[in-house]
Order: C-alpha cells, then sequence, then structure tokens
C-alpha cells in the first residue's frame, strides 16, 4: 500500500505484508510427515507473515541543529538565552529557568551553559596568586573529556577526591579562556592575557588551544615585544616562535633593544641577545641597552643602582657587549664615561683603537656579522633621454608586496644621467594610507647607471599577501637615468615580490618603467 498526502508530495514509509494462503498449505502437509505431535501443531500455524518490505526514501542524515534550525525565540526565551550568558560572566548565580536545556537545540550549546556555571559544578578552583584569587566552579567530566591533566586529576590511579583545587600559578582571565575552550570549544584571546593563557593551556596539555596562542602571538609579533615573547618562547619551548622572535629581533635590533619589553627578559634571554652574530645594532645602542636592563634588574633585586651593583647583576654578560668594535667616537663619549668599565679597561680599550700592539681584551673585539640585505631589481634595463627623467616636486610611487615577511630598509634609486650630482630625496612607505616609515635623506650619484641606496632609520616590518605603497620625491639634477622592462613579479632569493601601479605616482613611474627601480630589505 503506497501511503501519501492529499497533495501527492510527501511519502511515508510503506509496509507490504504478503499472506500467501496455499504455500501455508503446502507447509502443512509437508509437516504432517514427520509424526502426529508435530502434525498437530502444523495444523494451528497461524497465517505466515513470508515477506516483509519496507520503502523509504533516501534522505540524508540530519543533525540536532539541522532539524532545529536555530531561530529568534520569542521574547521570553531570548530574555532567558542572555540572562544564562550574563550568568556565565557573573558566575556563581544559577539562573531557574524551567527546561532550560529546551532553549538549545545542539549538545554543543547545551554544554556551553555550563561554562563557569555553578549549577551541577562538582568541582571548584580556586585560581590566582594569594589576594587575587578567584572561585571558578567546574564539571570533571567535561574538563576531563577536554585535558588529559584533568583525566587524570579526576578519573586517574592516583585521582583525589577534593571539592576545591587551588591554582596559584594560574591568572584566572587565562584559566577562564582555557575553560571557556574546553565547554564552549570557542577561542577568545587578548593581548594582555595570552601569554598566560598559552601557560595554562601547557600546563593542562590542551594543544590546540596553545597553537592558537602561539599563532595570536606570532601574527601580533613586534619590535616592542619580541625580547619578552623570545623569553617566553623558550620557558614554553616553541621552537618556531623562537625562530620567528630571532627574524624580528636581528633585522630590527636597534627598536627591540630600546623598547621597554627589553628590560623584562630574564638573564638568559640577555646573554643570548649579547651573543647573537646576527644582531642588526650599532654596539653602542647594544651597550646602552644592557645599562638599562641593569638598572630595572636591581630593583628587582631591591639593590640600589649604583654603577657598582649594575656591574654585578650584569656579571659576565658584560664581555659580550663587543665594545671594542664601536666607532671611536661612542667609546669615547659614551661607554668611556658611563663609570661602569674600570679604569684599567678603559685604557686598554683606548689602547686598542691606536697603539700598534694590541693589549688582550676580556670583550668580544669581533665586530658582528649583522644582516646581509637582498636587493630586489624590477627593471630589465635602463636609459636616458635629452628630455627625462625629471624631478620637479613630484612623487614617483609603486605599489609591492610579498609572499612572505619581510622588513624593508631602504630603495635603490637612479642618480644623474648627466655626471655627478647630489640629490636629496624624501622616501616612504605606506599600508592602506598609512605610514609605516619615512626618512629625509641625501645621497650622492657618480653618473653612472648603477642605483644608489636610501635608508629608513629602522627596517619596516612587511607582512605576506598585503600591497605596500613605496614612494619618494626627489629634488636634484632634473635629468637622471629611469628604468624600463619592467616586471609584474619578480623572485628575489626565496621571497617572491609583486609590483602594480599606485595612485600616488604623479612623476610617471609605474611597472614597465621610472624610478624606485631597487627594494632592499631583509629576510
Amino acid at each position: 500500500i503506497l501511503m501519501v498526502d492529499e497533495k501527492g508530495k510527501n511519502m511515508k514509509c510503506l509496509t507490504f505484508f504478503l499472506m500467501l494462503p496455499e504455500t501455508v498449505k503446502n507447509r502443512s502437509k509437508k509437516s504432517s510427515k514427520k509424526g502426529n505431535s508435530s502434525s498437530s501443531s502444523s495444523s494451528k500455524l497461524p497465517p505466515v507473515c513470508y515477506e516483509i518490505i519496507t520503502l523509504k526514501t533516501k534522505k540524508k542524515k540530519k543533525m540536532a541543529a539541522d532539524i532545529f534550525p536555530r531561530k529568534k525565540p520569542a521574547n521570553t526565551n531570548t530574555t532567558a538565552v542572555q540572562q544564562y550568558h550574563q550568568q556565565n560572566l557573573n558566575n556563581n548565580n544559577t539562573i531557574p529557568v524551567p527546561n532550560w536545556q529546551g532553549l538549545y537545540p545542539t549538545i554543543r550549546e547545551r554544554n556551553a551553559v555550563m561554562f563557569n556555571n555553578d549549577l551541577m559544578a562538582d568541582v571548584h578552583f580556586v585560581v590566582g596568586p594569594p589576594g587575587g584569587t578567584q572561585r571558578l566552579p567546574g564539571h570533571k567530566y567535561v574538563l576531563a573529556v577536554g585535558s588529559s591533566v584533568f583525566h587524570a586529576m579526576f578519573y586517574g590511579e592516583l585521582a583525589e577526591d577534593k571539592d576545591e583545587i587551588r591554582i596559584p600559578d594560574v591568572e584566572p582571565a587565562a584559566f577562564l579562556a582555557m575553560l571557556k575552550y574546553i565547554y564552549c570549544d570557542e577561542i577568545d584571546l587578548a593581548a594582555d592575557t595570552v601569554l598566560a593563557t598559552l601557560y595554562a593551556a601547557k600546563k593542562y596539555i590542551v594543544p590546540h588551544l596553545a597553537r592558537a596562542c602561539v599563532n595570536f602571538l606570532e601574527t601580533s609579533l613586534s619590535a616592542k615585544n619580541a625580547c619578552v615573547l623570545l623569553s617566553q618562547s623558550c620557558l614554553f619551548e616553541e621552537p618556531d616562535l623562537t625562530q620567528r622572535c630571532w627574524e624580528v629581533i636581528d633585522a630590527q635590533a636597534e627598536l627591540a633593544l630600546k623598547s621597554e619589553g627589553f628590560c623584562d627578559i630574564d638573564f638568559q634571554t640577555l646573554e643570548s641577545i649579547l651573543r647573537r652574530e646576527t644582531l642588526n645594532a650599532k654596539e653602542i645602542v647594544v651597550f646602552e641597552a644592557a645599562l638599562n636592563w641593569a638598572e630595572v634588574e636591581c630593583q628587582r633585586q631591591e639593590l640600589t643602582a649604583t654603577i657598582e651593583n649594575k656591574r654585578k647583576v650584569l656579571g659576565k654578560a658584560l664581555y659580550l657587549i663587543r665594545i671594542p668594535t664601536m666607532a671611536l667616537d661612542d667609546f669615547a663619549n659614551g661607554a668611556a664615561q658611563s663609570g661602569i668599565l674600570t679604569l684599567n679597561e678603559t685604557n686598554d680599550i683606548f689602547l686598542w683603537y691606536t697603539a700598534a700592539k694590541k693589549p688582550e681584551l676580556q670583550f668580544v673585539s669581533k665586530p658582528r656579522k649583522g644582516l646581509v640585505p637582498q636587493r630586489c631589481h624590477r627593471f630589465q634595463s635602463c636609459a636616458y633621454r635629452s628630455n627625462q627623467w625629471r624631478y620637479r616636486g613630484r612623487c614617483d610611487s609603486i605599489q609591492f608586496a610579498v609572499d612572505k615577511r619581510v622588513f624593508i630598509a631602504g630603495f635603490g634609486l637612479y642618480g644623474s644621467s648627466c655626471g655627478s650630482a647630489e640629490y636629496s630625496a624624501k622616501i616612504e612607505l605606506k599600508r592602506q594610507g598609512v605610514i609605516l616609515g619615512q626618512n629625509l635623506s641625501k645621497y650622492f650619484s657618480d653618473g653612472s647607471s648603477n642605483t644608489f641606496p636610501v635608508w629608513f632609520e629602522y627596517p619596516v616590518q612587511i607582512e605576506p599577501d598585503t600591497f605596500y605603497t613605496a614612494s619618494v620625491i626627489l629634488d636634484g639634477n632634473e635629468l637622471s637615468y629611469f628604468g624600463q622592462e619592467g616586471m609584474t613579479e619578480v623572485q628575489c632569493g626565496k621571497v617572491t615580490v609583486q609590483f602594480q601601479c599606485s595612485s600616488d605616482s604623479t612623476n610617471g613611474t609605474g611597472v614597465q618603467g621610472g624610478q624606485i627601480p631597487e627594494l632592499i630589505f631583509y629576510a
């Protein structure tokens, strides 16, 4: 029997009962041959259902969320849901809503209601250091499903049946962020708590949350926080984050060393930075940064910040500063008058600069290697003509994007095509109209078709897959070389650079020809 609705659209499950009397009769005859007892029982056989056929329409299985799509509930339900969300934030204020389970269509949403909720809580955590604790509810089953540490704590062989557990080494905000991930499958990170959250995720072995914390730190990494993150990445054993920190510190060393975060690092991290061969900074900057760290370290150790105490907290790290490699003026006006060096050390270093027979020094006397800048040249040839390239205060500009994070140190520019000349150049680097770096400097061109570097004060960090605008306004000899046969994509080492025209260009520079033939960068 086929059963459909009146409109003939919806087909229900169909069942056919096939009752065959003739077959029943034959079956009874066969049974009689086996004896009277079986014959008597066979004669009483009921009609047999030989075949059951069920017809079903093929439909994809649906989850609860598909069957009960999330709709905007009535005012009463909306209020109840909002109250529960608010209760989760405020903690310990269970709202007695009848049949609250019916407000949420999926197990994920119903589970999330238990986040930071005293309802059915079978354990409590007192989180934070003394004087800054917060009491948070938990549910052992949910926690054990989300963390192997919690599983061992509550259901392992050495499990302790405690109603309250103290956790003094984790910040309450970080612990809540971890609980939110375990209960709600949501990652909620903030710049001021992400390190503490990473610590909590590592402690309780929640690897996906830890990975999200590391990704957050990598995307927010800059010269201002690179030294602190370097210290923390070594503590948390995150080699990828450590490598990223070193890339920033090497390329933007002077900015990193002058940052407030540098003074917050531990002694071991200080030593590793001072030993760094590829540190791209003047040695006088390294020296001043070490003295600033020593002053703050004296405060941490509750010592008076005297010269003697600064030298004491620096210890052998002082000799990792390559004072003999400073410019003589930097040494004479800086390190020699700082008081941190002994009289014998000062005299020996002066002799190192001037004497033919140089004394032995405890300080490292070999200059740092620093970073070797790479040059991306975007033109295949250059030329000059009698009527161009001219400069009358107009802007030459080009846009570019890279596929890996790099640090733009400056631009290579063409010079005069009519003999030696000096140019004044204002260079600028922008992203979506925001100036990231600029500098006003001069360079001397010798009349050749070579490019001449013009540097920013500090290298500028460039993120991948985003277009940046490079601009220059030149003042000098009006006739200069210019590039031609420009390329839209250039492979430079492991970095691919794409170019496109800029609307800021008012002097004719574009992809095919013009100025700014080179990008100078560290990678």
